[in-house]
């Protein structure tokens, strides 16, 4: 139906008939001559119906409206000088149609203004809702564009460069819930048994290592049942590598050049390698977070040891029980920061208050280079005490100083959200700056406050550090993250590929033998038929093409994605189902609603 795409006429056409094929993006009527500007998904370009040169078209083209369908049969021509348009690939052309069909038109009024030079910001629940229109418009139709590229150069890299082998594993798995809820799926020939939808293909990339195929990849979809914030959905598509006989150094190595490739490719940009490293431990001490945004300073400095002799008891108490204090210093912090943001009812305050916090000490530097605070904390510092903590700080007058004091997860993510909202305020983060960096060597374990136990802090398949197998509940993992500018956007490990220390571990996050067996019995039976040393990564692909793409959330870069209370609100999913599907699946629900419980 048609001879070439709209997106790709340029000057070496002009002369030659084509046919093209889209939506009508504008027309305008320049008294007697209609312009309509023609859209497909590779651009737009400009149709000319003329009276005079093409009189069998202009009486369609009178009726043409935006959004219609239409086929266009013409000669490309050369724009007229004052019509150039730089703007556009396409604006030094415009066709002339000789022929115009109309294929479909609009029968009813548009939700939104779809047309790219009327396009104005539209409220998310209609573009979602109207997705298909949505995707039309130059914003997400350029997202998709940039996806695609991300995933062909991906694959092209892999598997021509580093000669990996794409291989898919299955959707339709064994429930191991170990992390965030899993989907269920009921079977309908195994009655009151379930599949679960993957979170990852990691237990299967691993068998595949025991199988011989040393280097694998997939383009996977992942599942998991967790609340969602603007950079997770319910169902994601992550990049899955695995490799065999590889060290850490040497698979961070290749990702690396993995990387590089695909900024190189898509942006243009030679990022600088090797990429900088931080231990969690120097992480979480400098920033409080493993995925710490390094574009900016204010880093935090801990100021534990300086007072825990101190006579204000809100510090020196939290110290004697184990907890710590840290300052977030902020150069003119004075001038920008009031008391008022600071105390209860500030915003601040409430940022500290949602991460944990009771509170928030502060202190002010003057210009005369004295301190100023509540007299509790300047009446019971000493002055060496006061000299060395803006020796430490490097706080000079103007300086604001918050102080953090409690156990040190709180500490660390009650400061990292004020660095993150201070850092922002004060227009110390460049938009425009990519910092990249590891973070590795984190612990193997974090502890289960709510089911009082250890848990894995990446996943119970991570290998520990050669160095620490002697005590694995206090060991660090082989793992490594890679941040992109505050994000995760990759997370792997070396794994465990010996029997018995995998044993080991589940036995240190509470399974016993018997649970072990019955959840990874085929994992631990395969590791006694010969296992490589492994190890590798998945990155979030939803999230590293929002970053490419400057947007501020997943969901604009994905096709039909679901909103933050996890519904598709173009197909109204999910949904009851017919009460014959559920009979089949010998499956009920228990679930009564609020109403019919109330309707007493």
């Amino acid at each position: 139906m048609r001879t070439h795409y709209c997106g790709e006429l340029r000057a070496e056409h002009i002369g030659e008939t084509v046919t093209l094929c889209g939506w009508v993006d504008r027309r305008r009527d320049h008294g007697g001559v209609i312009f309509l500007d023609l859209r497909d998904r590779t651009g737009i370009v400009q149709i000319v119906s003329d009276p005079v040169r093409t009189p069998d078209s202009y009486a369609q083209a009178e009726r043409l409206r935006n959004e219609y369908v239409v086929q266009f049969t013409g000669r490309v021509s050369q724009r007229p000088e004052e019509s150039l348009n730089s703007r556009l690939p396409t604006g030094e052309v415009e066709i002339y149609a000789d022929k115009i069909e109309l294929l479909n038109q609009v029968y009813k009024q548009l939700p939104f203004q779809v047309a790219t030079a009327e396009s104005e910001p539209v409220r998310e629940d209609l573009r979602l809702k109207y997705r298909y229109l949505d995707l039309r418009r130059d914003r997400m139709a350029n997202n998709l564009q940039l996806r695609h590229q991300v995933v062909k150069t991906i694959r092209r890299y892999l598997e021509d460069t580093e000669n990996f082998i794409e291989v898919e594993t299955p959707i339709l798995t064994k429930s191991t819930p170990e992390g965030a809820r899993d989907y269920l799926v009921p079977s309908r020939v195994n009655p009151s048994e379930w599949f679960a939808l993957p979170q990852s293909p990691q237990l299967f990339k691993q068998l595949l290592m025991v199988s011989g195929f040393d280097r694998y990849y997939q383009i996977a979809r992942c599942f998991r049942d967790e609340d969602l914030r603007a950079d997770r959905q319910p169902e994601f598509t992550q990049l899955d590598m695995e490799m065999s006989f590889m060290s850490q150094e040497e698979i961070i190595k290749l990702n690396e050049g993995l990387v590089c490739h695909i900024f190189k490719t898509i942006k243009g940009i030679d990022l600088p390698r090797p990429f900088p490293r931080l231990t969690y431990a120097e992480a979480m001490e400098r920033y409080g977070s493993d995925k710490p945004d390094t574009r900016f300073g204010l880093e935090l400095v801990n100021v534990s040891d300086l007072v825990k002799d101190s006579g204000f008891k809100v510090f020196s108490s939290t110290v004697a029980s184990g907890g710590v204090v840290k300052v977030l210093p902020i150069p003119g912090g004075n001038d920008a920061i009031s008391n008022v943001r600071i105390k209860p009812g500030g915003d601040l305050f409430k940022e500290a208050s949602e991460a944990g916090a009771k509170g928030l000490a502060y202190i002010r530097v003057r210009d005369n280079g004295e301190i100023d605070t509540i007299g509790a904390i300047k009446d019971n510092l000493t002055e060496e005490q006061k000299q060395e903590l803006l020796r430490r700080t490097g706080a000079k007058a103007g300086h604001l100083l918050l102080f953090g004091a409690g156990d040190s997860n709180m500490v660390n993510k009650t400061l990292d959200r004020l660095r993150l909202v201070v850092g922002r305020e004060l227009g110390l983060i460049d938009p425009e700056k990519i910092n990249i960096l590891w973070v590795t060597d984190f612990p193997m374990f974090e502890w289960n406050a709510d089911e009082k136990r250890l848990e894995a802090l990446h996943h119970p398949f991570t290998a520990p550090h050669p160095e620490d197998v002697h005590d694995l509940k206090t060991a660090r993992a082989q793992a490594y993250d890679l941040i992109f500018n505050g994000y995760e956007i990759g997370g792997g490990s070396r794994r465990i590929y010996q029997r018995e220390v995998q044993e080991q571990v589940f036995e240190a996050i509470g399974l016993s033998q018997e649970q072990a067996y019955n959840k990874f019995g085929f994992l631990l039976e395969a590791f006694e038929y010969g296992t490589p040393p492994h190890g590798g990564i998945a990155y979030g692909l939803d999230r590293l093409v929002m970053l490419l793409a400057g947007e501020e959330s997943i969901r604009d870069v994905i096709a039909f994605p679901k909103t933050q209370q996890a519904r598709c609100l173009l197909t109204n999913a999910p949904s009851g189902v017919d009460e014959k599907q559920l009979k089949e699946l010998q499956v009920a629900s228990t679930y009564k609603p609020k109403s019919t419980e109330k309707g007493k």
